[in-house]
């Protein structure tokens, strides 16, 4: 059941959550925007960092938005695990979220592996010569392009709306 207390301008407390989930989508959309645009290497960078932080604030407090859905007015899930602690087993967006996580190719693998990347420092770049030369497979992270991270978000916001729409009818 969804609060539906209109105390807070009415909307409803779970409303609120999908709301600033949104506000942060719309953020690193904004960031990105610009990022091909930067004039700098820098300044790319800082704007690709940006929005792949909001990005994975994004995505964690949707977390907290499928907590408030179930009545957890308390935690504030940082993963999966957490929130299936917090709601138990029987939860369908957990199960949903779970499936996101194994595909190579949804979203939410995709925001873990930038996850894993931005907590990682940078792999030094080796010189090439003629003597060491060797053809090898060289693991190149997530796939670091605007593109990438745009649909990453679209879907995101697909997903809230989804929900979103799916508990207001309750």
């Amino acid at each position: 059941m969804v609060y539906q207390s209109t105390g807070f301008g009415g909307y409803s407390m779970a409303s609120q959550w999908h709301s600033l989930v949104s506000q942060k989508i719309f953020l690193a959309r904004t960031l990105l925007s610009q990022h091909d645009l930067a004039d700098s290497v820098p300044a790319r960078e800082a704007l690709w960092q940006g929005a792949t932080e909001l990005s994975l604030r994004s995505r964690q407090l949707l977390l907290v938005m499928i907590a408030r859905f179930y009545q957890d007015k308390q935690s504030e899930p940082e993963n999966l695990g957490a929130l299936r602690a917090a709601l138990g087993d029987d939860i369908p967006e957990i199960a949903e979220l779970e499936a996101l996580a194994t595909g190579s190719s949804a979203w939410w693998g995709y925001l873990d592996q930038l996850a894993h990347y931005q907590m990682q420092p940078p792999i030094p770049k080796k010189t090439v010569s003629a003597e060491n030369i060797i053809a090898v497979a060289a693991d190149t992270g997530p796939e670091r392009s605007s593109k990438s991270l745009s649909q990453a978000l679209t879907d995101l916001k697909q997903f809230i709306d989804a929900l979103e729409e799916r508990h207001s009818e309750w």
